[in-house]
């Protein structure tokens, strides 16, 4: 991968996917502190956007290669992607980032979860679900937007759809292309609620450059990143090591944002982890795939 391995030459592929979960969640919390001034949505369009720049720029996609049969699978593989990334900013708006990660994580769970054929596996199922119930706030603490809840959990149903298209990009483009054009789609989905929210703010320099280093924390570096881990690890152990993704989010989200979960909220992103490590050790796909999502 001509972006990465100038970089990090001899990283053993396990930090490697440790540094671009670190990547996406860091860009995620940096995302969130551009909301006042660009809006979720206007956040969301520049990070696509540039990203789908970026990308084009550093794989060089074939684009004459790509058919009408090919575009068909592009065109909900990319919408899917949009959509995504539109749903889960705008729960950030409302939820804390490590809450957001978590409920979002539902979605492809509950994908590998449906795709297995072990009686065995519904214990995940229901870890999960007891994940979700931790979620939920006791006694005093405070009170739990369900809008955001519903906003993540919607995230999470299209990032099993980006999933479930992907596999019928990667079965019909090969190499790259398909996923640059993907994210090409993705910004033609989000750049009209972008604009709509956030206007001619979205072309000034500074929004220009804040939404380029989210473009390169969340998308253009963590994709590459996981592509070069993908090369050397097996599925099960990229799918194992993906499933501490919800546990990176509220750290960055504390570390950065200084969001702080009650203990309960602790306890449901161990579940959600639990869960999703438990699927992906059962010999299912793994539950996140390399995605440039949050």
């Amino acid at each position: 991968m001509p972006c990465v391995r100038p970089v990090l030459p001899s990283l053993p592929p396990v930090p490697t996917l440790l540094l671009s979960m670190l990547s996406i969640q860091g860009g995620a919390a940096f995302a969130k502190t551009l909301f006042p001034t660009l809006g979720a949505a206007g956040t969301t369009a520049l990070r696509v956007t540039l990203a789908a720049a970026l990308l084009g720029l550093v794989f060089r996609p074939r684009w004459r290669a790509l058919t009408a049969d090919a575009w068909r699978a592009i065109l909900p593989y990319g919408a899917a992607l949009g959509l995504m990334n539109l749903t889960f900013y705008l729960s950030l708006t409302r939820l804390p980032l490590g809450l957001a990660v978590t409920l979002e994580f539902v979605g492809p769970l509950v994908l590998a979860l449906a795709l297995s054929r072990r009686p065995a596996d519904l214990l995940w199922v229901a870890l999960a679900a007891l994940g979700i119930v931790l979620i939920a706030p006791r006694g005093g603490e405070a009170h739990l937007d369900l809008v955001g809840a519903a906003l993540a959990l919607t995230a999470g149903g299209f990032w099993a759809l980006y999933i479930l298209a992907g596999g019928a990009v990667g079965r019909r483009v090969p190499g790259v292309t398909g996923v640059v054009a993907g994210m090409v789609v993705a910004a033609a989905v989000t750049l009209p609620f972008g604009l709509a929210a956030a206007g001619r703010t979205l072309l000034t320099p500074p929004a220009l450059l804040a939404g380029l280093a989210v473009a390169v924390l969340s998308s253009a570096l963590p994709y590459s990143l996981e592509m070069f881990a993908l090369r050397a690890l097996p599925a099960r152990t990229f799918g194992v090591l993906m499933s501490l993704e919800p546990a990176i989010a509220a750290l960055s989200g504390l570390l950065f944002l200084h969001e702080r979960l009650t203990p309960w909220q602790w306890l449901a992103v161990g579940c959600v982890i639990v869960a999703s490590t438990g699927i992906s050790l059962s010999g299912q796909r793994p539950v996140v795939e390399a995605e440039p999502a949050n």
